[in-house]
């Protein structure tokens, strides 16, 4: 299971006087050769406008273990003052390499650009330019014993002190900020933190990629999103820094169901498509289907103990990839750094969708808040102007929490919110779901059930898809599922007042099968009114009433019911229990809607196929362990399925 938070220690004394030492050296300025521009180096007005008002440097700057770390640094040419610093620190390169090549634009958005910082980016340890062993999310080293002992704490460390020596006109105050995978290594900079890293807003970060971010769900392995990347990303051995090999990954086709389904196992599909050595991280992964140690090292949670540095921990609640980050990083700055100036900002987005357009729609939902301008102008830039520059402190509560369904911000003291009450949503017989326990049952009616075939799983959209997870699958329509005979539905009657449903949500599920593993996919919908109206303005054609709006999905592994570390077979036909926690959400089902709950066992190829046999590790099974098995969901007082929810009192 996992394990406990484990408590850092900051860098001794003498560690830190001789990376002081090492890093008043200063690194020299390249020039790297034109054949180490990159292709599709930033051109046009966008990169002549950053130059004509930035001059560029590339340095390599000095790690206390002797790894210098590729850096190009943007410094205003307006020497009449003097600027803070914003970093990013990233695996996927700083393109374009030159320094006669610019960027299109520097910071988040313009504005960052406009008011003058001084822009730094970075290629982590091991990628691309910089020198070292890359290592996927580097583990956090707790106490470290000498100079050999590195990870993103301290490159980060000692970046900002060669920085704050050495680059001209900075007022040394610097920020981080990076999303996705540099979300990880901004959280990460944050521990043991060099003094002068005031402002950190990790966006989407990766943070525990095993529970619930962007490699598995509970177990379940996220296939769709996972197989190409890795592919990508993966680089065998390297002997000196360069470009970092990509392998690019093409399907040959537009319908990635029928490619992944034709695949076959996993572990035997990406042999077909990625060579030994060329994709040394996708092997670790196909080596750890369970949450053993690997993992549990590469949960940054744990070590955010006493950080120092304020954060703005940024998420969106339609993000497909790193949904539980955000929530996992401000949980764990609460309770290990509670006097930590921390802020969570969890708006309607999908993954990164602050930082672009308007923020009004996503898929077929929409809404009349313009989110993405209001982040952007009131929030982030405000943030890191206050911490950064000494400007006004943006009115921020502790959480600003949009809420879906209502179209409005929720300003609130904590996350999750205090005010709450616990309830449960029991499904009932005949696909009746109520806040009220099911009633006695006879042994006809039980449970329900159906046949879960690997060979025809539950697809994650109804249509012709050539990503495997497209980012609006997170709102999709669920009128096909329902309309499955693999998929059993229970809903509410139409709802008398709007009930908001708050926080996490933690189905507890009484099952049986008959094979020896199985998957279970709980979905939450918002069943919209037969006659609601179409959106305003909305040419699409698509059809508001009876909307089955997803809100929240997760699946959840059942081999790991009993523990995540050893997983355990089932017992064919024996009724037995399980129970987990799905993303957070806070949703306002209006009066007039119904709340619905979906339960499945596949959700393809978003998930990777149970075989419904029991096996070693999913990823070697083979083609004959993949079986139909009859699934049961049992709904009588003694065994009620339910999904236990936080319901906000009403008027709040």
């Amino acid at each position: 299971m996992r394990k406990h938070f484990r408590t850092g220690r900051p860098v001794s004394s003498r560690a830190t006087m001789l990376v002081l030492l090492a890093v008043a050296l200063a690194a020299p300025v390249l020039a790297p050769s034109p054949a180490a521009a990159q292709p599709g180096a930033a051109a046009g007005a966008g990169a002549a406008a950053v130059q004509a008002a930035y001059e560029k440097r590339e340095v390599r700057i000095p790690m206390r273990d002797g790894a210098h770390l590729f850096t190009s640094i943007y410094i205003p040419r307006d020497s009449s003052r003097s600027y803070a610093m914003l970093m990013t620190r990233t695996p996927y390169g700083v393109a374009p390499y030159g320094a006669d090549q610019f960027r299109a634009s520097l910071g988040p958005n313009p504005q960052y650009q406009e008011q003058g910082f001084i822009f730094v980016y970075q290629d982590a340890r091991g990628r691309n330019y910089s020198e070292g062993d890359f290592t996927e999310m580097t583990p956090h080293i707790a106490v470290k014993k000498g100079r050999s002992d590195v990870d993103e704490s301290t490159d980060s460390y000692d970046t900002v002190a060669w920085l704050i020596a050495n680059v001209p006109r900075n007022n040394g105050n610097v920020g981080i900020v990076g999303g996705s995978y540099p979300g990880f290594y901004t959280t990460a900079s944050c521990i043991d933190a060099h003094p002068a890293l005031k402002a950190c807003s990790p966006q989407a970060p990766m943070t525990d990629i095993y529970m619930g971010d962007d490699v598995f769900h509970n177990g379940a392995f996220m296939l769709a999103q996972n197989f190409g990347f890795y592919q990508r990303f993966g680089r065998g051995p390297r002997t000196e820094p360069g470009p970092d090999a990509r392998y690019e990954f093409n399907m040959g086709m537009r319908d990635a169901y029928k490619f992944y389904l034709e695949q076959g196992p996993v572990a035997a599909a990406a042999r077909r498509f990625m060579a030994p050595g060329t994709a040394p991280h996708w092997e670790l992964v196909m080596a750890h289907p369970n949450y053993d140690e690997f993992w549990q090292a590469r949960d940054i949670r744990p070590h955010l103990k006493d950080v120092t540095p304020a954060m703005l921990v940024v998420g969106g609640f339609y993000d497909t990839e790193d949904l539980m980050g955000p929530f996992g990083t401000f949980g764990a700055l609460n309770e290990l750094s509670p006097n930590n100036d921390s802020r969570l900002i969890m708006g309607p987005w999908s993954h990164g969708g602050w930082n672009r357009g308007d923020g009004t729609v996503l898929g077929n939902l929409q809404w009349q808040t313009k989110t993405g301008p209001f982040y952007r102008d009131s929030v982030e830039f405000p943030f890191f102007m206050h911490h950064l520059y000494g400007t006004a402190a943006p009115q921020l509560p502790r959480a600003l929490v949009f809420r879906t369904g209502a179209d409005r911000w929720d300003r609130l003291d904590s996350w999750p919110r205090k005010d709450v009450e616990r309830k449960a949503l029991y499904l009932h017989p005949g696909g009746k779901l109520a806040f009220t326990p099911p009633p006695a049952a006879t042994a006809a009616n039980a449970f329900d059930s159906y046949i879960s075939d690997p060979a025809k799983p539950v697809p994650v959209v109804d249509r012709i898809e050539s990503q495997g997870a497209p980012r609006d699958f997170i709102t999709a329509d669920q009128r096909f599922a329902s309309r499955r005979p693999d998929v059993l539905v229970y809903s509410t009657e139409p709802l008398t007042e709007d009930v908001t449903i708050s926080g996490p949500l933690n189905p507890v599920l009484h099952v049986a099968t008959s094979g020896t593993d199985a998957d279970f996919v709980v979905k939450l919908i918002d069943v919209f009114p037969d006659d609601a109206p179409n959106w305003e303005g909305d040419s699409s054609g698509f059809i508001v009433g009876g909307y089955q709006q997803l809100v929240r999905g997760d699946p959840f592994r059942g081999r790991f019911r009993r523990s995540f570390e050893s997983p355990v077979a089932f017992t064919p036909d024996r009724p037995d229990s399980l129970s987990f926690t799905m993303s957070d959400v806070n949703h306002t089902f209006k009066r007039g809607h119904r709340i619905m709950v979906q339960v499945q066992s596949s959700w393809f190829p978003y998930v990777d196929r149970n075989p419904q046999t029991f096996v070693p590790n999913i990823f070697e099974a083979k083609p004959e362990d993949f079986k139909a098995a009859t699934m049961r969901v049992y709904h009588v007082p003694r065994q009620a399925s339910r999904i236990e929810v936080g319901v906000v009192p009403a008027g709040r």
